[in-house]
């Protein structure tokens, strides 16, 4: 039986990512870390740290961390990018 595995399959390139602070469209401020990948299908996720409350570790597919949401008939960036690392409060 033959089966396939995350470990057979071709090498993903991992997109880059700035790091640092963005703000989601409702608000909220998160700190980017960097992006992974799923152990199995090997899709790109963006790792990010939320800058409030408990400081909750999150990952989210890169794709829909940079997609637009519909806001009021308008097209917004789910999370925009304002600060470098050095800018967030840590």
């Amino acid at each position: 039986m033959n089966q396939q595995t995350a470990n057979d399959k071709p090498d993903v390139v991992i997109p880059s990512i700035q790091r640092g602070k963005y703000q989601h469209y409702k608000g909220q401020y998160y700190e980017v870390i960097d992006v992974a990948h799923h152990s199995e299908t090997r899709e790109p996720l963006v790792l990010y740290r939320a800058l409030y409350g408990a400081r909750g570790l999150w990952v989210r597919p890169f794709a829909m961390f940079f997609e637009d949401v519909m806001i009021d008939g308008a097209a917004r960036p789910r999370f925009a990018f304002v600060g470098s690392p050095a800018h967030t409060s840590l």
